[in-house]
């Protein structure tokens, strides 16, 4: 996890520019470099490292001295890099992930290139042999990068929006600045005077494909044909690689871990795999909320079944309420749901930062998209209709909650992984027969579930459990974080600003007190920036004004059951993730 930022063409001294690029600072705050191009006096490179993979040598923009020609600055993990560095037999300079991108660059291309490479990653190469800048970012969006464009072809990109809303250019009405689109790349044409030309901007992957880089995976071959056996063991292999390819790190990793079936998976497995590794170290589990709230219980319990070195975060919705102005400011977003979630995120990544000496921390993140988990799935017209579903939740996901899970680890300088977002996995389970994959005897997610039954990989009521809303997961069972949030914003917002919400916001209006105290804050920091939220996160086939399961007819908050129950048919999803 890195920051990078760039400028081509900059009509402004770049001494002043620079200060921009101090604006992600907290992404990588291991060392600084800031570096002019040679030859180029208007462009330049601004780099912000977290050490995870060659310590010695990992500093960029990267160069090397075969390839004298080539920059890179990319922020992000190459997890098969060694696997084809041996498979074309590059020789390289460094131990670092990135440098197998400018070989296979310089052999095959950058559509090809882009396409071998197993990881997540924003990047940015120069080619100032051919005068050619190329931007990629993969599949999911995991890694971000935005882009600024003017329309005399001054060129501006970085990990984060508030890198690049200060940039001063040529143009008299402010430039557009938008997310660059996950599994694309793009050819620009480098002029003299550093100014640059969209020559092509292309799709290398889409998540329904079977990447091309599986040719050089290390899983065994899969079972073919859709006979449930065969896919529950497929199912099990590809997990299980994809949180091993992750194990890549010199720094100390950990796990989020909610109590929830999807972290919980990802953890037991890692500690796990870190075992057979002997990584010379405990996994570290986090878990956040009040002491009486279901996750931390569920947490607790999965903690102890799989011999995690486990930690509590208490939290308090007053902490939360506090906390709404910076996680806004750094998510970039005014998303309702996205914004709630993110500030037990953001709270949990504080004290790994300040607490523990955990750096790389994996996640449950892109499980609900993927396995149809949020509880409107139970209202989708078809298996088709449903996995439609999925697949446009998977495309937005660099909007929401992968979104949601860079920035709040960022701001703390942790490095997120996700293997529920390997592409091996993700594209295989969306391979999926559609009516293997929708919920069933009303339990969500349930290929998923019974794939793992009587492993004892987590126990069997955290396997079926079904998951807490947000709000009432993580806080207390007296109050809920939605509860207190919404009686704070109930005193903060009045009805007579309500009534002049269309005036002030025409474009994606808050519909309720809670968005539109939202979108104030959003509005101090990136005024004019409606567009990075092209629409709030909302269920489909509901009827629904407000994206929290708790307010859905068909959600049952844990505490109004009377038992827990390790019966599926009592396991029901929240709509939207938590930690």
């Amino acid at each position: 996890m890195c920051g990078i930022w760039a400028l081509f063409g900059s009509d402004e001294c770049l001494s002043v520019q620079c200060t921009s690029a101090m604006k992600i600072a907290h992404r990588g705050p291991d060392a600084f470099r800031f570096e002019n191009v040679n030859g180029f006096t208007n462009c330049c490179f601004g780099f912000h490292r977290l050490a995870i993979v060659d310590q010695l040598h990992g500093m960029q923009p990267l160069r090397v001295k075969k390839f004298p020609f080539l920059w890179l600055c990319f922020n992000g993990e190459i997890y098969n890099h060694q696997r084809l560095r041996k498979q074309f037999d590059f020789e390289h300079q460094t131990r670092m992930d990135g440098e197998i991108m400018l070989h296979l660059y310089d052999r095959f291309g950058i559509e090809k290139m882009a396409s071998l490479l197993d990881g997540v990653f924003a990047f940015i190469l120069l080619d100032t042999e051919k005068r050619r800048v190329f931007l990629g970012r993969d599949t999911y969006g995991v890694r971000p990068m935005f882009k600024l464009m003017t329309d005399n072809g001054f060129l501006a990109v970085c990990s984060e929006a508030k890198g690049l809303t200060q940039i001063t250019h040529s143009m008299s009405s402010p430039a557009k600045i938008d997310p660059f689109p996950p599994g694309h790349f793009e050819e620009f044409d480098l002029k003299l005077t550093g100014k640059v030309e969209s020559v092509k901007l292309d799709r290398f992957h889409s998540c329904t494909d079977e990447p091309k880089h599986a040719l050089y995976d290390s899983v065994e071959s899969l079972g073919s044909g859709f006979a449930l056996e065969t896919v529950k063991a497929n199912i099990r292999s590809l997990f299980e690689n994809a949180v091993r390819k992750r194990l890549m790190a010199h720094r100390r990793i950990g796990c989020l871990l909610s109590g929830g079936l999807d972290s919980s998976l990802v953890a037991a497995t890692l500690v796990k795999l870190a075992k057979e590794a002997e990584l010379g170290y405990p996994i570290q589990t986090f878990a956040i909320g009040a002491e009486d709230s279901p996750d931390i219980l569920a947490a607790r319990k999965v903690a102890e079944h799989i011999g995690s070195e486990h930690h509590e975060v208490n939290f308090t919705p007053e902490e939360g309420i506090q906390a709404v102005d910076v996680v806004i400011q750094h998510l970039e977003s005014y998303d309702i749901t996205t914004i709630r979630a993110s500030v037990g995120m953001y709270l949990i990544s504080k004290y790994i930062r300040e607490k523990t000496d955990s750096v790389v921390i994996f996640s449950g993140e892109g499980s609900d998209e993927l396995t149809q988990g949020y509880i409107y799935f139970h209202k989708a017209p078809s298996a088709q209709a449903a996995a439609e579903e999925s697949v446009r939740l998977m495309k937005e996901l660099y909007l929401f909650d992968v979104l949601r899970a860079d920035r709040t680890t960022a701001a703390h300088g942790l490095e997120l992984r996700v293997p529920f977002l390997d592409h091996r996995f993700s594209a295989y389970y969306l391979s999926l027969p559609e009516e293997m994959r929708v919920p069933k005897d009303g339990v969500e997610k349930f290929l998923l579930r019974d794939s793992f039954k009587g492993m004892n990989l987590i126990p069997d009521e955290i396997l079926w459990r079904r998951k807490e809303a947000f709000s009432d997961g993580m806080t207390s069972m007296k109050k809920s974080w939605y509860s207190s949030l919404q009686d704070h914003i109930e005193s903060e917002v009045t009805d007579s600003q309500m009534e002049k919400a269309k005036k002030l916001f025409p474009d994606n209006t808050p519909p309720t007190k809670e968005a539109f105290y939202f979108r104030q804050i959003f509005e101090k920091y990136y005024p004019e920036r409606t567009q990075w939220t092209p629409h709030y996160w909302m269920p489909k086939w509901i009827k629904a004004t407000d994206p929290s399961a708790r307010t859905l007819s068909i959600y049952k908050p844990d505490k109004e059951q009377k038992n827990h129950s390790t019966s599926p048919v009592n396991c029901i999803s929240a709509t939207k993730p938590h930690v």
